[in-house]
């Protein structure tokens, strides 16, 4: 089994920064994407970023692009994604997600990610 364990969230001011960590362990951990996604209570959840684990490819959502970063280190299992220049559509729980295998694609759909971290708060304000 695999656990996935967000941490980095908060409260912040709109045009601070916040970076988001997410630690993966269990089942010798080698995902073929790591995502993050978002949810505002009472609408869909919404695509954030991918990054490939291999090659450390990276693809974001217009609505964070030039503002968010994807990363990963894959000697710590770990996940990052840096938001800079938060503005307060931001708030939301914010989820990494980890997709065990697929091909040479970014995975922007939630439903097809097989292993879940619990979230974790972002809140900006305005």
């Amino acid at each position: 089994q695999v656990q996935l364990v967000e941490s980095g969230g908060g409260l912040v001011q709109a045009g601070g920064s916040l970076r988001l960590s997410c630690a993966g362990s269990g089942r010798a951990f080698s995902p073929h994407s790591m995502g993050w996604f978002r949810q505002v209570p009472g609408k869909e959840r919404e695509f954030v970023a991918v990054v490939t684990w291999s090659t450390g490819s990276t693809w974001h959502a217009d609505s964070v692009k030039g503002r968010f970063t994807i990363s990963r280190d894959n000697a710590q299992n770990t996940v990052y994604l840096q938001m800079n220049s938060l503005k307060p559509e931001d708030t939301a729980v914010y989820y990494c997600a980890a997709k065990w295998s697929g091909g040479r694609y970014f995975y922007t759909d939630g439903n097809t990610y097989d292993y879940w971290g619990q979230g974790t708060q972002v809140t900006v304000s305005s």
